[in-house]
């Protein structure tokens, strides 16, 4: 008996799996990989960021509801499965000198006892490959840092039997990896096409920020080629109507181009417990698919 792959990604709100590795993920799915989502917040302090949908005072009474329906409807589109972590958003500080973040909130958990929900999932499910954000959290969001800080103890607890030895049986995953959907690479590259073409880029202040912050790019190890299922990636971030606007920046690339230009989603092989060879063109390299039960 042989076992099908697996792949967890790791994500702190909804809606961030369909802006980070959505395309990657329904190319797996429809190549027979078992993907399962796990989402650490409800994402029930987020704004409502479409302005469609502003000042709508339903949705501002059950936005944590709403959001919970609109990822029902993205897991549906990219064909995976989703499990709640169950911590409660923090927010997004704003100000200076900063607020100090809502009590009880996600980024304030103590680290041992926030990796445990995640241990046990990663018990029950079994991925071979787990992705999720790198110490930056991709921006400085405190749940999207919390959620590396998690996962990247998760990845070692969940094979060691000593650790949370009440959380299931021991499983170790044999890759960890974190997502870059939104490179600087990327942007560069689709900014400098459209201009070349007399087309209005909108990632010119983007751009301008990060040259004005000195940001670095990271290094890549892993590009997956999946722009066979970026209309699929847009759909299902679309669903996520509070915070997505259809007319907004996120759609005024053509697919065709970001086809041509940019084709890949980006990774970075952070743990692998398997030989491979870099750079990669698959998540599951050096992982095989004939893992007898």
């Amino acid at each position: 008996m042989t076992e099908q792959l697996r792949m967890m990604a790791v994500h702190a709100h909804p809606d961030d799996e369909s802006s980070k590795g959505a395309a990657s993920m329904a190319k797996y799915v429809a190549q027979g990989v078992d993907v399962l989502v796990a989402t650490c917040t409800g994402g029930e302090r987020g704004s409502i960021l479409n302005p469609k949908l502003q000042g709508d005072p339903e949705i501002e009474a059950n936005l944590h509801e709403v959001r919970h329906k609109e990822m029902d409807a993205a897991r549906e589109i990219l064909g995976i499965k989703q499990a709640w972590l169950g911590f409660v958003d923090s927010g997004l500080p704003e100000g200076d000198p900063l607020p100090p973040l809502p009590e009880g909130c996600f980024a304030l958990e103590p680290g041992e006892k926030a990796a445990e929900p995640l241990v046990r999932l990663i018990r029950e499910f079994r991925p071979h490959v787990i992705t999720t954000y790198d110490e930056t959290g991709g921006y400085p969001h405190p749940d999207h840092i919390m959620t590396h800080t998690i996962t990247k103890a998760a990845f070692d607890a969940a094979g060691d039997p000593d650790t949370y030895p009440e959380s299931g049986e021991p499983w170790q995953p044999l890759k960890l990896y974190y997502n870059h959907g939104m490179s600087m690479a990327r942007i560069r590259a689709l900014h400098a096409y459209l201009v070349e073409h007399g087309h209005e880029s909108p990632y010119g202040e983007w751009i301008a920020g990060w040259e004005k912050e000195g940001r670095k790019e990271r290094e890549f190890t892993t590009r997956v080629q999946c722009a066979d299922w970026f209309e699929v990636r847009d759909r299902a971030l679309i669903a996520h109507a509070t915070q997505i606007d259809p007319d907004g920046p996120w759609f005024r690339v053509p697919l065709d181009v970001q086809r041509e230009v940019w084709p890949t989603e980006e990774y970075e092989l952070a743990r692998s417990l398997v030989e491979t060879s870099l750079p990669e063109d698959d998540l599951f390299a050096g992982v095989t698919a004939d893992i007898t039960v």
